[in-house]
């Protein structure tokens, strides 16, 4: 039997632990939400904490779903604790396949479990095409890629947290097989779910850190727009510095100055200027600093 509850709300759970007799510390957890996926048994209720994920591409934020299960005997509790995305009524299903029933409740816990893994694999797939898009938006210069980085940055992290605690649990699952009766057929199905885990937060692991080397690459793109911009400002400044600097010395009133009543002294301060300031461009030109 499987029961579901979408979103309880306090007096539900009050009435599953009068009805199951819980522990006080499991009614607390029920209660509380934002938990790290774990696994904790309590005489004979077996208690665990998942989370699904999806993505939503277009705003590009990872959706994530915490899910708590309780099982005693050939019942089944799965509450939807913060809905963002998915549901009970998304997962129900799980309990529907006999040929997951035959092997037992835990089996229940090993397919919602498969579920998630495979939730996390559809996630980073989405995330690395969005990884290989941002590649091209920084070669491309785009200013606003920093931004993205760091948002895709912060929605990979809420997956690892969602994802690495989840092998604590599916290795917990597996060594308590023995001492909980659990149907020996059903070890190889958490195997399954574990190798196919550690793919995941392997994957999730390379991308934030390639998303790391991605935004020490756009910093250092930055930085050579940053000096090639620094270059030709100064580049210019130069050459406007040099016929500057000869008709602030002409234009001193003195007295006595060479060239002072000199018929050709205009011009030539004029044109003295225009070589000063073409002689400096055609040298910032060769050496490509304009």
């Amino acid at each position: 039997m499987v029961l579901e509850y979408d979103m309880p709300t306090a007096e539900q759970v009050a009435h599953l632990g009068q009805a199951w007799d819980l522990h006080p510390l499991v009614v607390e957890d029920l209660l509380k939400a934002g938990q790290r996926p774990k696994l904790e048994r309590y005489g004979d209720v077996l208690f665990v904490v998942a989370r699904l994920a999806s993505y939503d591409d277009p705003t590009e934020d990872v959706q994530v779903t915490e899910f708590h299960l309780l099982l005693r005997a050939n019942i089944v509790v799965i509450l939807c604790q913060a809905r963002d995305g998915e549901s009970v009524g998304d997962v129900h299903r799980l309990a529907r396949d006999p040929a997951v029933l035959r092997l037992g409740a835990e089996s229940i816990v090993h397919s919602f479990l498969n579920t998630a893994v495979g939730g996390y694999v559809q996630v980073v797939a989405d995330l690395e095409a969005d990884r290989e898009t941002i590649e091209r938006q920084v070669f491309d210069g785009d200013d606003a890629v920093a931004e993205r980085i760091y948002r895709l940055t912060r929605e990979i992290i809420d997956l690892q947290h969602a994802a690495v605690p989840l092998k604590d649990v599916v290795e917990a699952l597996q060594a308590g097989s023995g001492r909980h009766e659990i149907h020996p057929g059903l070890h190889a199905y958490l195997q399954d779910v574990l190798d196919n885990l550690t793919r995941v937060t392997g994957a999730i692991a390379e991308l934030r850190e390639a998303l790391t080397q991605i935004l020490n690459v756009n910093a250092t793109l930055v930085n050579q727009r940053q000096n090639e911009n620094m270059k030709k400002i100064s580049g210019w400044a130069a050459v406007l510095f040099a016929p500057t600097l000869v008709g602030a010395i002409y234009g001193m009133n003195f007295d006595h100055m060479p060239e002072l009543h000199w018929a050709f002294g205009y011009p030539m301060a004029l044109g003295l200027m225009v070589a000063l300031g073409v002689s400096l461009w055609m040298l910032f030109r060769r050496n490509r600093w304009m």
